[in-house]
């Protein structure tokens, strides 16, 4: 099956490397799964690469949590990744103005040369956007923005009026922009947010889980075949395999079940 019939108008429309990789990836693994490693300790991290990648397209990471983070290991770690075919994506969240971004991407972990993509917020303004491309360019890598337009945490500031909306169009226009966050447990909320995004740009879904309802600390949960259904380009699922009795069968569960949606939303 090739990505032109899965994505269809999408894999048209959009002429970014990165993006297009993606979509690639998604065929050729079958799964839409972007893993939230949250895991603490480089043995942990290793281990749960090693359970999972056959069934996992890219990687998200907080490498500021991993207690014994030494340069050589997550390059170590990185390579791994890459070598299973999985997107890098490091979830910093930047929010500060273009120059501090750029300068936030080097530094002790120097996330400019390993991450693909990132996070960020709009707060400051669309110079994060340009900062954060610059920060890619002065290591002659190509990298891509993803905006925090929704969240999937209770009582988040982003559902104030005019915001996401803000978001998006500054996001649509950029081409450090590889997509958006959407809220993934919120089906309905999601697909005003594809209907906003349009075609081109992708949209990935945290608060996602085959358990759904409230969780620990305010996180709310969603069905993936309604995210994916609602637009969702990729569904993000932390707990819902590393904290489970079986890794690899989690992984493998959460890509049959996005899948298959995405089959499904395609009309196949």
């Amino acid at each position: 099956m090739q990505p032109s019939e899965v994505w269809g108008e999408r894999w048209n429309a959009n002429p970014n490397p990165l993006a297009r990789r993606w979509m690639e990836t998604v065929v050729d693994k079958q799964s839409m799964v972007v893993l939230a490693a949250d895991r603490y300790t480089m043995a942990g991290l290793t281990e749960l690469l090693e359970d999972v990648s056959p069934h996992v397209a890219a990687l998200k990471t907080h490498v500021d949590l991993v207690e014994d983070w030494t340069a050589e290991s997550w390059a170590e770690f990185c390579e791994k990744a890459k070598d299973a075919d999985m997107l890098i994506f490091e979830d910093r969240k930047h929010g500060d103005i273009g120059k501090i971004a750029r300068d936030q991407m080097g530094g002790v972990y120097d996330s400019r040369s390993w991450a693909d993509l990132m996070t960020a917020h709009l707060i400051s303004g669309p110079s994060v956007l340009d900062g954060m491309a610059e920060g890619w360019s002065n290591v002659g890598r190509h990298g891509g923005v993803l905006l925090l337009a929704q969240m999937s945490s209770a009582g988040n500031l982003l559902e104030i009026p005019g915001y996401t909306d803000a978001v998006v169009d500054a996001g649509k226009e950029h081409p450090a922009c590889f997509g958006f966050i959407g809220n993934g447990s919120r089906a309905n909320e999601l697909a005003e947010l594809r209907k906003k995004v349009g075609e081109v740009k992708m949209i990935w879904t945290p608060g996602v889980n085959l358990v759904t309802g409230d969780a620990e600390l305010g996180q709310r949960y969603g069905d993936p075949t309604e995210a994916v259904l609602a637009g969702s380009d990729g569904i993000i699922v932390g707990s819902g395999i590393h904290r489970s009795d079986n890794p690899t069968e989690a992984a493998k569960s959460y890509a049959d079940v996005s899948w298959n949606a995405l089959l499904q939303r395609s009309g196949l």
